[in-house]
């Protein structure tokens, strides 16, 4: 996202000219501005039309002052001016008794003399306020003096914020407290020492209008701690706090934590099960790693510990958030088929977190192997072998005869050892989720990875938004363990829920902090999902966003299913461009719309561009959790049509297809004067009769129509819910092979608003 820090939103010039942000926003629409908010961006055109304005008032202001002056001195000389003529004496009367006193008629001097005491009275008490006054600007005066006895200003400093964005320069001395994001307006006024109710008013002030219930995002909480004085530091996650620090008297050696990446069918499973000693393969279907799991192996005196994921997968969450709990990265190059697609993914992943590689060269003994091309493709990714001249470990190794394999295992120890590896056990366990599931007669169970501290059964822990007491700890050989320390792999059940493979893991002191920790970070997480639709980024909303200055790159993934095709949209897309916008694709490739497309998306704030492909069932549930815009196109001008219109703000109300069902084609049947039948199982959603369908084939859409025949046994069916079989004819349409997908789709249609 665009740095939006150095430019002055709305609030902080209604902040500049003393006045309430509504006032300001009055006065912009007086002057035909029309911004949304007072958090939107004060362009410099507002800025220069409001100073000529202000401008012009203060000179109306000016002579209004000097007429009011004159006026007042014109009548301050009437009021002193001598009398014409000499006052008369007075001579006494006589008054008749029972008659009253009349009251005496005050004479000029009389009345001189009363201003004369309501002037001094009037003097008597200017001085008493200045007096009041110059007390508190010499107290002020003096702590300021006492701050600067060395003679300097006060030290500056930048802070920044858990997610690495500048929160601006403060005052060193200034208070510091430590938030969430989402806190209460209560909260934070307990936080600040100040009643909520003038929490509340601020707000109001600042244009904003809130009750003490309601929750903050961080930029509100920044601007209104710094207006009571206090600096802000944002906590990166709920329980922060209960995590112990280490201590450096106390910190030992700890095994080294390696991932295997690598494309599909390269043999990363293999060589974990050689080195493991256990067929892990051989229970697993088509020789492709089914689940997320983490292993320990023994060299010697020394551990290592492996984690394996998902082969047939470009990347999933937990290869994207693995690098962030990983030391050394494996990367798995077959001889026989060189550097592909998520080869080159994997090395991108392993350098933006900074782990070292050691590149594994597998399949050396089949007759097609290549060493030589691999090493020559790898040094053009800029990993030079070491034999090259370069700093790349590169390990020849074969699964099935064990060559090379003992070598990459002194490897990743050496490599460790330069490392130098340490973690405090005497501590509280940390950690991270692996993998999570839910098992029958077992409950939550859960993978983790203890990175430092110890874990015990009886243990109360937190994982993600999940709270519980440790019940059970199995290793990956299924016995039975009492105790854990760092850098250890270990199962778990004992939690109330189901955890994400990525979340933290932490052990705390009882059970009322970890109940105290997921019923806040569940908070959080409604917060987030609730305020998440509004900030995402789609083609809808592109040209709001590029108004508003938020954005000034529109970022694109693409996706097709031939290299030409992505070629050519990614030449036709990327020259796209206006004067306050342009494109900026930050992945192509070729095949269906995968897991790893969306987290890069979702943390890029990217929109996905498929021609000709579509997204996987976990990539479209990951999409609709994360509220990433993915657009399938099967014309490229359509999809430069759009962009271009998203650019110019003229896109048009779009039909959209919302995802329905898929059944999975297990047998095909030929029926006489019918054609084909696809005998199905519905694997999500609903399969009706109604509905369009989509034939997928290897991630790739190679027909589009309407079914032809739904039937459950011999009967017809209207609709056929998940989990259930059906025979599906497809109209118009008789190559249906087993292991196509058959996915059924509404067409929406959406309008668009400038709201």
């Amino acid at each position: 996202m665009t740095d939006l820090t150095d430019q002055k939103r709305i609030y902080e010039l209604a902040k500049d000219y003393r006045i309430s942000s509504p006032a300001m926003m009055k006065i912009l629409a007086e002057m035909g501005f029309s911004p949304k908010s007072h958090m939107s961006v004060a362009t410099d055109d507002m800025i220069v039309a409001v100073e000529k304005r202000f401008n012009q008032e203060k000179q109306v202001a000016k002579k209004e002052m000097e007429a009011k002056s004159h006026a007042k001195e014109v009548r301050e000389r009437a009021a002193v001016a001598p009398p014409q003529a000499p006052a008369a004496v007075a001579t006494p009367v006589a008054v008749p008794v029972g008659m009253p006193t009349p009251t005496p008629v005050p004479t000029v001097a009389d009345m001189l003399r009363k201003a004369e005491k309501k002037k001094k009275k009037k003097e008597r008490r200017k001085k008493r306020d200045r007096q009041d006054i110059d007390q508190l600007a010499v107290q002020k005066s003096f702590k300021t003096t006492m701050a600067n006895l060395s003679g300097t200003a006060k030290p500056k400093r930048r802070t920044r914020r858990a997610d690495g964005g500048d929160v601006g320069e403060v005052d060193e001395s200034a208070p510091v407290i430590e938030v969430n994001e989402y806190i209460t307006v209560a909260e934070l006024a307990k936080l600040m020492d100040q009643k909520s109710a003038e929490v509340v008013a601020k707000l109001f002030e600042l244009g904003m209008m809130a009750t003490i219930n309601q929750r903050l995002d961080m930029d509100t909480i920044e601007m209104v701690a710094g207006e009571f004085g206090y600096d802000v530091r944002q906590i990166a996650e709920v329980g922060e706090a209960a995590r112990e620090e280490e201590k450096e008297e106390a910190l030992t050696h700890r095994a080294p934590v390696v991932t295997v990446m690598g494309h599909v069918d390269h043999g990363k499973t293999s060589l974990l099960d050689y080195i493991r000693k256990t067929n892990v393969v051989a229970g697993e279907a088509g020789a492709i790693t089914q689940h997320i799991g983490a292993y320990e192996v023994h060299r010697d005196r020394d551990r290592i510990v492996f984690l394996d994921t998902p082969g047939h997968e470009a990347f999933t969450a937990m290869r994207a958030r693995g690098a962030h709990l990983t030391d050394i990265v494996v990367l798995v190059v077959a001889a026989d088929e060189s550097v592909m697609p998520q080869t080159i993914e994997a090395i991108d992943h392993a350098r933006a977190a900074g782990v070292p590689i050691i590149v594994a060269i597998t399949k050396i003994d089949k007759p097609a192997a290549n060493v030589e091309q691999v090493r020559t493709q790898l040094a053009n990714l800029n990993l030079l072998a070491e034999d090259w001249g370069g700093k790349t470990i590169m390990v020849e190794v074969s699964s099935k005869s064990g060559v090379g394999i003992d070598r990459l295992l002194d490897m990743i120890l050496l490599q460790a050892e330069m490392m130098d590896l340490k973690a405090d056990a005497s501590i509280r366990a940390q950690g991270v989720v692996v993998d999570a599931h839910l098992e029958k007669g077992h409950g939550p169970t859960a993978t983790v990875l203890v990175q430092r501290g110890t874990c015990r059964v009886g243990d109360p822990i937190v994982a993600g938004v999940y709270s519980g007491r440790i019940r059970t700890i199995t290793n990956d050989r299924e016995e039975k363990l009492e105790v854990i320390g760092p850098s250890t792999p270990a199962k778990i059940t004992g939690l109330s829920g189901v955890p994400q493979a990525g979340d933290s893991f932490l052990a705390v002191k009882d059970d009322q902090e970890a109940k105290e920790i997921s019923v806040r970070r569940s908070q959080l997480k409604r917060e987030y999902d609730f305020r998440r639709p509004h900030g995402a980024v789609t083609l809808e909303k592109v040209f709001d966003q590029i108004k508003e200055g938020q954005i000034k790159e529109v970022r694109l993934i693409i996706k097709a299913d031939v290299d030409g095709s992505v070629g050519v949209l990614s030449d036709t897309l990327s020259k796209i461009s206006t004067s306050e916008v342009k494109t900026n694709i930050i992945r192509q490739g070729v095949g269906a719309i995968t897991e790893s497309d969306v987290l890069l998306a979702a943390a890029s704030d990217a929109i996905i561009i498929g021609f000709q492909v579509t997204p996987d069932s976990r990539a479209r549930d990951l999409a609709r959790k994360e509220k990433v815009d993915i657009r399938s196109y099967n014309i490229i001008y359509e999809a430069e049509n759009d962009v271009r219109k998203a650019l110019e703000g003229l896109l048009a109300p779009t039909i959209s297809e919302a995802f329905v069902g898929a059944a999975e084609v297990r047998n095909v049947f030929k029926v006489p004067k019918v054609g084909q039948v696809a005998g199905c199982y519905v694997k999500e959603g609903r399969l009706n009769r109604k509905d369009k369908v989509k034939l997928v084939r290897d991630g790739k859409t190679i027909y589009t129509g309407l079914i032809a025949s739904l039937k459950r046994f011999k009967d017809d069916a209207r609709e056929v819910k998940e989990g259930f079989e059906c025979g599906v004819g497809i109209e118009n349409f008789n190559d249906i092979k087993v292991g196509d997908v058959i996915e059924t789709y509404e067409t929406v249609e959406t309008a668009r608003t400038l709201s």
